[in-house]
């Protein structure tokens, strides 16, 4: 159990890492950690002198420092890259230094990486002209390499197949490069690329294992004279329809039974021996497809959906089991025991990716309720404020057009002047109130924050000049004085709350406080809490209040506090009227 959170940090610390340096660099130094391995083992096997496999280091460095170095000075870099490609090449010739082959004939896969690299940088960034005279170089320079480093004379088929992956890896390294040289330009196409780039970051794990069977694929081609080409070309296509199958995983599933199926088909004709080695019959980059494909139909759309396409694609691979396992003999395997041994291998390698899927589409479910109760809970404190800002300042400014209005209707026969002047604040307290709520509307659309209003969008950083300002433009009928003692920089949350509770405590006032000739409101900071107390001379009414009573006044009240950490007493003071008297932390807590 324990382990979890310390798994949690290092995938979290990884995928930092992997940010901070940029996936260019994380699959560069993934390359030559596999060239490391690779080259340093073959150093002190028995085949040839000892150690002259070593001499290939001082290449693939250099070609790691030009990919690094083509992030910021990509045509200097690339042409760095040729120089080191064609020179290194004399160095192999003299001293009769062994090469290996990945994608392209003798060149290690860091080499041929970090060319990609480069190549990408320079049709990026450079200008056209420049790009297109470094690219020639850079490819000019990695033929060059191909075949020069060749002791005895390259064969037409090693070289044909040069040039056939050299070709793929320069094109579909444009077609992802080219796109992003003018975002302005194609915006819709950019757009599209970076939707590719968000499913391939999706695939990471699967594309790195893909990576590293189609790689010993690639390798399995050169050594087989060709003859596994189209195995090849079946194992790519099976990639790609791997990584792309997020999209559409049953349509994808129904594709790689179809490429799996030729491949089973044609293998036989191809005359291969063991130095294409296909376990059980079937290349190992289409196991690797098929499994990862497995977890992703699983892991869309259910294991009870996904058995029938499962089924036929288990179909498949048995039939390619059988059909192949004897080469480079012509014959089926018919052998009991060997067919059961395969078919727990099958079975095992199956139940693992089904597994896998479930897991994560259960994963994906937790997550969705999750961010599902995240928005709710986000809603629900929206509409709280909204409502909290509806029942403050809204309702402040209708209680005060009410009690003017009484005042109006009681007092406007015996002084008509007293009714035009109760007239004139009415109007005053109705075009705040339809500002009031314009900004209400505003702030549900989206167009300003939830609960900005007047005072809050004021810099409440002054809240004794806002306090004195609310006092003053108040029309619930009550004098009201004042005793402030604030310092000028009270924080902004505070100082906002602060300014909702006088005006909902003065509001109160309005409705409830029957014959109250006078209101008291006192801020002051009291050691490290902003004290309020906001009082009148009223007594307990004995008529419905003016505006009537929603009763959510002290609960938003207590609402605001409570997000505070802060106290909040209500209730009847010893004197008769009715007292507020709140405590804000100046400072949040730790």
């Amino acid at each position: 159990m324990t382990a979890g959170p310390s798994q949690n940090r290092f995938s979290a610390r990884a995928s930092a890492l992997a940010r901070r340096i940029g996936m260019p660099a994380v699959i560069l130094l993934a390359a030559f950690a596999f060239d490391l391995a690779f080259i340093t083992d073959a150093a002190f096997d028995d085949a040839g002198p000892r150690f002259i496999d070593l001499l290939l280091f001082p290449a693939i460095f250099g070609m790691v420092f030009c990919a690094l170095w083509a992030q910021k000075r990509a045509a200097v870099a690339a042409v760095a890259a040729s120089v080191v490609l064609v020179g290194y090449t004399l160095v192999v010739r003299y001293f009769h230094i062994p090469t290996y082959s990945s994608v392209l004939a003798n060149l290690s896969i860091t080499e041929v990486v970090a060319g990609v690299e480069i190549l990408f940088y320079a049709a990026r960034r450079t200008r056209p002209g420049v790009a297109f005279a470094v690219i020639s170089g850079l490819v000019l320079a990695t033929l060059t390499a191909v075949s020069g480093r060749y002791m005895d004379g390259m064969s037409g088929g090693t070289m044909a197949q040069a040039m056939l992956f050299g070709g793929i890896l320069l094109g579909g390294t444009l077609v992802f490069a080219i796109p992003g040289r003018d975002r302005t330009v194609n915006p819709n196409r950019y757009e599209k690329l970076q939707k590719l780039n968000k499913l391939v970051m999706g695939q990471w794990p699967l594309i790195g294992m893909l990576s590293i069977a189609l790689l010993l694929e690639f390798s399995f081609t050169y050594t087989s004279r060709a003859h596994g080409l189209p195995l090849l070309v079946c194992s790519i296509a099976a990639a790609i329809i791997a990584i792309a199958a997020p999209r559409r995983p049953a349509d994808a599933m129904v594709a790689l039974t179809a490429v799996m199926l030729l491949s089973a088909l044609v293998t036989p004709f191809l005359r291969l021996r063991y130095d294409y080695p296909t376990p059980g019959g079937v290349p190992g980059t289409q196991v690797v497809a098929g499994m990862g494909l497995v977890v992703t139909l699983v892991r869309a759309v259910g294991l009870s959906k996904a058995t029938t396409r499962i089924a036929a694609l288990s179909a498949v691979v048995a039939g390619a089991c059988i059909l192949n396992t004897q080469r480079p003999t012509p014959r089926l395997m018919t052998e009991p025991d060997d067919i059961a041994g395969f078919a727990v291998v099958g079975v095992l390698l199956l139940g693992i990716s089904v597994a896998v899927g479930l897991a994560l589409r259960s994963r994906d479910s937790e997550r969705t309720q999750v961010i599902q109760s995240a928005i709710s809970d986000a809603q629900t404190s929206e509409r709280m404020a909204l409502a909290r800002e509806l029942h403050d300042v809204v309702a402040h400014h209708v209680t005060g057009i009410v009690v003017q209005a009484q005042a109006a209707k009681m007092m406007g026969e015996k002084n008509p002047q007293v009714a035009v002047e109760a007239m004139g604040r009415i109007e005053d307290a109705g075009v705040e109130a339809l500002a009031a709520m314009r900004r209400l509307v505003r702030s549900m659309r989206g167009d300003a924050p939830a609960g900005s209003s007047e005072f809050s969008e004021q810099a409440t950083t002054d809240l004794a000049a806002d306090l004195r300002s609310l006092i003053e433009r108040s029309n619930h009928g009550v004098k009201t004085s004042m005793k402030l003692e604030l310092p000028p920089d009270v924080p902004h949350e505070v100082g906002r709350s602060a300014l909702r509770l006088v005006q909902e405590s003065l509001t109160n006032i309005g409705k409830h406080a029957s014959g109250a000739k006078e209101a008291l409101v006192i801020a002051e900071v009291t050691g490290s809490e902003l004290h309020l107390q906001v009082t009148d001379d009223g007594r307990e009414p004995d008529r419905r209040p003016a505006g009537g009573s929603g009763g959510y006044g002290l609960i938003g009240m207590r609402e605001r506090v409570a997000l505070l950490h802060g106290r909040l007493s209500a209730g009847r003071a010893p004197g008769g009227g009715w007292r507020v008297e709140a405590w804000l932390p100046l400072e949040g807590e730790e």
